[in-house]
């Protein structure tokens, strides 16, 4: 394609010739609240279209490793004039080691410097590098070179959240002239050995520091034999950060993962598969050392070897696993156990009246309409329904803790919204007995008079009832209700998917954008939508990280479990039966993602 390369370019030729090239991966984040955020949902695929809202491509690719330096100069901590001052010393340092870079600049002074490489560098040298530089430059932002999974930063054409574009500082010829001849690895080593000292200050700051993500405490090798990792391992194969005074280098972070897939369940093909399609870029960054011909070669010698040291340790195969804990008991989802109702003895009439209710709820939503709190009422009347389809009762207690994991809402949010759903004037959740001790608020399914004709009149609905499955934590309600409609009805137009979603047609096309981003649908050559069975939502919420985000809500509700409990032995000595230690929400169950889940799968599971 032949571009305009002229001393003179607009922000669409600057982002055409330049982006593509810059960017560790052809993917880039849209800001839709003008430049305050770049949220993972809104990443689409990296063209030469000059997006109209700013943009960010992301900085590493799958294989973690990066094309080029983003060094991020921010106005905001010391004005522009010390800005100026940096990005001088700084090009300075790179005149004297060889490098060539590229430079815009932000409409608030803020200044970006690029140095694009010809081999491509790992995610910890990237990192070491930027921080060794953040220590010599007051105004360097390094965050966008210290995460993996999120880094990314605007380039040159990209709008400004102020208004304008970023500006090349360069003619547009000399600066395509850089990133088409990138520097060298002779040039990486320069700038490597000169900085070699700051280097192995970051380094030994590193070891000082408390590494604390959400999982820093769970066990190395102690993994169930179940197909699940301990979320730790996960943690460091998604974002290849490790606590390295438990891991001396890359290679023993690397061989701990492997250790703990084997140990795990996974077979080799898995974990090939997870660093391929880029849910385990950490790991991935690891083996980037190698050619890319002899990184699998070295992955499977690493697989012999882990299984090597399985076989002579099996108590790490099979010891005790800090974060999958079988259930104690079985939850009490009966309603015939309480206030002396009678059982449910029937599961085949049970199942036609919760059919007749699902009809009853696609009628009633209607009310709801796309505001954000009818799309949250939907989501936990989808969890009440898919809870009695598990339990094969119209009865469901479970407290407002099981509920919020089951709709990626908060606890409180919960609350709130069942008390505004029993109060409807024809509600269609009536609250049988109030939720006492460790028991939870009793529920009972109720089809509405004024809807009980049409709803045991209208076909019942193939498929299950869902609740917020994973994936959509990240991409949002909207999308989730799309998908849903696609599902049922695959082949709808856009106008058909306003009128079955009920939802807003500016919400509609938004999600579809999202889902489109993601290739979870596609349209064809009528402009009818379906779903792309090839992706997988499973896999995406891997991709996302939402298995460490439900691991970490259900573990502050398991504190919050504790903390009652102790109340309860304190404070009520007249209901000792309460207080037993078995007798647990189901959200205490939480053991990972089965193979085909949703967040009602955490939540409800039975025994």
């Amino acid at each position: 394609m032949s571009r305009n390369l002229s001393s003179s370019c607009s922000p669409a030729e600057a982002w055409a010739a330049l982006a593509p090239l810059l960017a560790g991966q052809p993917r880039v984040r849209l800001s839709k609240d003008a430049g305050k955020s770049y949220p993972q949902k809104h990443e689409r695929n990296l063209t030469e279209a000059l997006p109209s809202v700013p943009a960010a491509v992301r900085i590493f690719g799958k294989d973690g490793t990066c094309a080029a330096i983003f060094l991020d100069f921010d106005s905001s901590v010391a004005g522009q004039d010390w800005v100026q001052a940096d990005v001088r010393a700084v090009q300075t340092w790179l005149h004297s080691v060889g490098a060539r870079w590229i430079e815009d600049y932000s409409p608030n002074g803020g200044r970006h410097v690029y140095v694009p490489l010809a081999q491509r560098v790992t995610f910890s040298e990237a990192r070491d590098l930027v921080e060794a530089l953040g220590t010599r430059y007051r105004t360097l932002d390094k965050t966008p070179h210290q995460n993996l999974l999120h880094g990314c930063m605007r380039t040159p054409g990209s709008p400004h959240k102020r208004g304008g574009h970023q500006e090349l500082a360069m003619s547009l010829s000399m600066a395509y002239d850089i990133v088409r001849r990138p520097n060298s690895a002779a040039v990486w080593a320069a700038m490597t050995r000169d900085l070699a000292a700051e280097i192995k200050a970051v380094r030994a700051l590193r070891l000082e520091e408390t590494f604390t993500p959400v999982t820093a405490d769970a066990p190395v090798s102690e993994q169930p034999n179940s197909g699940r990792m301990s979320r730790a391992m996960q943690v460091l194969a998604q974002t290849g950060m490790y606590d390295t005074n438990r891991y001396a280098s890359d290679s023993d972070a690397r061989q701990a993962v492997i250790v703990g897939a084997a140990a795990a369940g996974l077979e080799l093909v898995d974990v090939e598969r997870r660093m391929l399609q880029g849910s385990w870029p950490g790991l991935a960054s690891f083996y980037a050392r190698y050619a890319a011909r002899h990184r699998l070669p070295a992955l499977r010698r690493d697989w012999m070897s882990a299984l090597k040291y399985l076989s002579k340790n099996p108590a790490n195969a099979k010891g005790k696993n800090n974060v999958h804990r079988s259930p104690t008991s079985q939850p009490n989802t009966q309603g015939g156990q309480r206030k002396g109702l009678t059982p449910i003895s029937n599961p085949d009439a049970e199942h036609r009246f919760i059919r007749t209710w699902r009809n009853a709820l696609r009628i009633r939503e209607v009310n709801y309409q796309q505001s954000r709190t009818g799309m949250a009422r939907r989501m936990v009347l989808r969890a009440l329904g898919e809870a009695a389809h598990m339990t094969a009762s119209r009865f469901i207690e479970f407290g407002v803790r099981s509920i919020a994991v089951a709709t990626g809402l908060d606890h409180t949010t919960v609350g709130v919204h069942l008390r505004e759903l029993r109060a409807e004037k024809d509600p269609m959740v009536t609250l049988v007995e109030e939720a006492r001790g460790t028991k939870g608020d009793l529920y009972m399914l109720t089809v509405p008079e004024e809807l009980k004709g049409a709803a045991e009149d209208a076909t019942w609905q193939k498929g299950k009832i869902h609740a917020l499955r994973p994936a959509f934590r990240e991409l949002g309600l909207p999308a989730a209700f799309v998908y849903e409609a696609l599902e049922h009805s695959p082949g709808l137009s856009t106008t058909e998917i306003v009128g079955v979603t009920r939802l807003s047609r500016s919400a509609v096309h938004e999600a579809l954008e999202i889902l489109a981003a993601w290739n979870l649908i596609s349209r064809d050559a009528g402009r009818a939508w379906s779903i792309v069975v090839a992706t997988s939502l499973k896999e995406l919420a891997e991709r996302f990280g939402i298995v460490e985000a439900v691991a970490a809500q259900v573990q502050r509700y398991r504190t919050d479990r504790i903390i009652w409990r102790e109340w309860l032995a304190k404070n009520v000595n007249t209901v000792a039966e309460l207080l037993s230690p078995d007798d647990d929400y189901p959200w205490e169950t939480f053991a990972g993602p089965p193979v085909d889940w949703s967040l009602s799968d955490i939540a409800f599971r039975r025994a």
